[in-house]
């Protein structure tokens, strides 16, 4: 009875908050399928828009491209969507981004295993312009894949699943509130830290939190461990695996590397990617493979959905949301990177292959 009345209690809060078209569906979701709104629109020649995070103090939003077949950028906006600075990346593609507010800097995932350079860690200055000099943080440890995975069936069999030995994939990052950086790992399938981060010494020593195979994936898209988000008393790290559909929970009062530290939160988010805490104890998922957003309770079930993907403007950019990525919440709204990455070969069966313009989209949240 408790967790219906809770379940109740978050319903009503997002269903009377929302300046938006709320409904109910027949699950009893709380749904806005109309939330996404333009932001922005990539510059000419910025392709596939995936990490964000945002300024607290301006409301600047930053944005960075990850693209393995032109140069990468981290493009900077103001709080009203107008362009403010850029700055090339050339060939590194750029996952995961995150603001220290303490020390004015924009933390960058760089993938550079899939560039030849080495997959790192790195900051710039949050009014960087195209020149401003990239500072080097940490490189990613070479820890390789975890161990194999036994899932049960019902029938009382066990399957097996052995991962391969993967690059370094460092994705999504987390502040907490004493200053070290959390960093997932999607192909190592790993949870990294790295102690108060801003006043270590290039390289930073990074410590391996997490080496689970609840962290890895064999599903599509084939990316694992991939957005965070810890808990509002900082005990708990939350972890979507994309290619699994789910919200992990990683106990952060256990030794690191403890067998039985991660667990599943949420089950069934079509390409759980980027995650955000927010009020209410909420938890907003991007859900890359369904084009939406969607509210996750205390207790790991969704409880409203957000966006929808609603075609092709004639510039060739999308409508609503279409492979949303990561999110970043700013006061009471949600910016969202629409990565509209096309992942099949054939180039004709995907909304994402008719995408020739990339964009940013805002949502008003529920109180």
């Amino acid at each position: 009875m408790k967790k219906l009345l809770t379940g109740l209690i978050s319903l009503l809060f997002i269903s009377l908050g929302s300046g938006g078209t709320w409904a109910h569906d027949d699950k009893g979701f709380a749904v806005d399928r109309e939330a996404a709104q333009l932001f922005a629109t990539l510059p000419t020649g910025a392709r596939f828009p995936e990490g964000i995070t945002a300024n607290p103090r301006n409301g600047d939003i930053y944005v960075g491209t990850f693209d393995t077949g032109a140069p990468n950028k981290l493009i900077r906006y103001d709080r009203h969507g107008r362009l403010e600075a850029i700055r090339d990346f050339g060939g590194d593609p750029l996952l995961g981004l995150e603001f220290d507010a303490d020390n004015n800097k924009v933390y960058i995932t760089n993938v550079g295993d899939f560039s030849g350079t080495g997959s790192r860690i790195q900051r710039i200055a949050a009014n960087f312009d195209a020149g401003t000099a990239i500072e080097p943080v940490a490189d990613i440890p070479g820890i390789g894949a975890p161990g194999p995975r036994a899932v049960g069936n019902p029938d009382g069999s066990v399957d097996t699943i052995t991962f391969g030995d993967n690059a370094r994939v460092p994705n999504a990052m987390v502040f907490d509130s004493h200053g070290s950086l959390y960093i997932s790992d999607s192909f190592q399938g790993a949870i990294f830290r790295i102690d108060d981060v801003a006043h270590c010494h290039a390289p930073c020593f990074v410590a391996t939190v997490s080496h689970d195979p609840l962290l890895a994936t064999t599903g599509f898209p084939p990316f694992g461990a991939n957005g965070l988000a810890l808990s509002a008393d900082e005990k708990s790290l939350f972890i979507a695996n994309t290619g699994d559909d789910r919200v992990l929970k990683l106990d952060l009062t256990k030794p690191p590397l403890s067998d039985d530290a991660v667990g599943v939160f949420a089950e069934s988010i079509n390409g759980a990617d980027g995650i955000v805490a927010g009020r209410h104890g909420l938890l907003w998922v991007c859900a890359n493979q369904s084009d939406e957003i969607v509210g996750v309770d205390a207790h790991g079930k969704i409880v409203a959905r957000l966006g929808d993907f609603k075609g092709i403007r004639r510039d060739g950019s999308p409508r609503g949301l279409l492979f949303p990525a990561s999110p970043v919440i700013v006061g009471d709204e949600l910016f969202v990177t629409n990565l509209a990455l096309p992942l099949t070969p054939d180039p004709n069966d995907e909304q994402e292959d008719r995408v020739t313009r990339w964009t940013v989209s805002r949502i008003k949240l529920p109180h």
